[in-house]
């Protein structure tokens, strides 16, 4: 009979322990499922974001209360009990913790697809967002267990000093990749050109550095510190619509009305024909320079993005030149022999 009073003493917690583990599962199944239908009744759109952070967690919080709920019925010693009370605040405070990061990263993630966020931004913000968060659940967890954090802290503040001088650089980049994406200035996929005169594609911002990816395919790693203290092109920002320009040169002797109307119907025709030429723009030319031997003008044409000049320059000058030869103007390649010989006598 006693040994049955024993037997019964444990089936007894062992089923209340199981039955609140059953009844967080069921919790889980049936009560998100009408927390959903009030949430499409209200018509709240960040309801979504706390089903997410509660999945998975809300079966380990009611275990977790029955577990706590048994403990003092059981006859186990009292320093043995005091390790499975903080193994269980232990495990209910990182449950918390991870559920306030997934609801802080939800949040970050509902909010950024509603604005003009970049996806760099946003994913910036995250890591930082689940770095703060773990850091302090951290140190709630150590406080909670009974472990003074003031002197961790401390140590802590002085290692901290002595890491930031040994990041110093690093701390720059990153702060300079928030500043980038924050200004918006610049993005994955412009074509920009460096004070330096380094150019190409931005592939990626990471939180150190910047990638760029050259005409030619090889890749440029590029400090995000070096493009905020540095100036630089952007062609593909407002617009990646570009206005190119190309320098041509005739003789003196060449009629400029007829040579303004034959380049502008090969500027046309190119821009109609070529792939990456914007075909509604209208090419113009101005007159801006009269040289030793030549008169110099500038063509515009407009293009879809940068990359799509080269094949438009390509294409244009092979045409102009073709089409001068045929109409009879002249390009001046080099100095006229008198003017050379008088140079050289004075």
């Amino acid at each position: 009979m006693k040994e049955l009073l024993q037997l019964v003493n444990y089936i007894i917690p062992i089923g209340i322990i199981m039955f609140s583990f059953s009844l967080g599962l069921f919790f889980e199944k049936q009560g998100f499922k009408s927390l959903k239908k009030v949430i499409r009744r209200t018509g709240w759109q960040g309801g979504d974001t706390i089903i997410k952070s509660l999945r998975g967690i809300v079966w380990l919080w009611f275990t977790i209360a029955g577990v706590s709920l048994v403990l003092t019925s059981l006859p186990i010693r009292p320093s043995f009990l005091n390790i499975i009370q903080k193994v269980l605040l232990v495990f209910f405070l990182a449950s918390v913790n991870l559920v306030a990061s997934r609801l802080a990263i939800g949040l970050i993630q509902f909010y950024s697809s509603k604005g003009e966020e970049s996806p760099q931004l946003t994913t910036l913000f995250e890591n930082l967002t689940r770095i703060l968060i773990f850091s302090l659940g951290i140190l709630i967890i150590i406080q909670s267990i009974g472990i003074a954090i003031t002197p961790l802290l401390t140590a802590l503040g002085i290692g901290g000093v002595s890491i930031g001088l040994a990041l110093q650089s690093t701390f720059a980049n990153l702060f300079s990749s928030v500043n980038i994406l924050t200004a918006k200035k610049l993005r994955p996929g412009d074509y920009i050109k460096l004070k330096t005169g380094e150019e190409g594609y931005v592939q990626d911002i990471t939180w150190k550095h910047t990638i760029i990816q050259e005409i030619n395919e090889n890749w440029l790693v590029v400090p995000n510190s070096k493009i905020v203290n540095s100036s630089f092109r952007n062609y593909s920002f407002p617009e990646k619509e570009l206005l190119i320009t190309i320098e041509v040169g005739v003789s003196y002797d060449s009629d400029l009305e007829k040579v303004e109307t034959v380049t502008l119907e090969i500027a046309r025709e190119v821009i109609q024909e070529v792939a990456g030429g914007v075909w509604e723009s209208e090419p113009f030319i101005r007159y801006h320079h009269f040289d030793y031997f030549r008169i110099n003008f500038t063509v515009y044409l407009k293009v879809q993005e940068f990359f799509d000049s080269l094949l438009i320059k390509h294409e244009f000058i092979k045409r102009l030149h073709q089409r001068y030869l045929d109409e009879g103007i002249e390009i001046p390649s080099f100095l006229p022999l008198n003017y050379s010989l008088k140079n050289t006598e004075s």
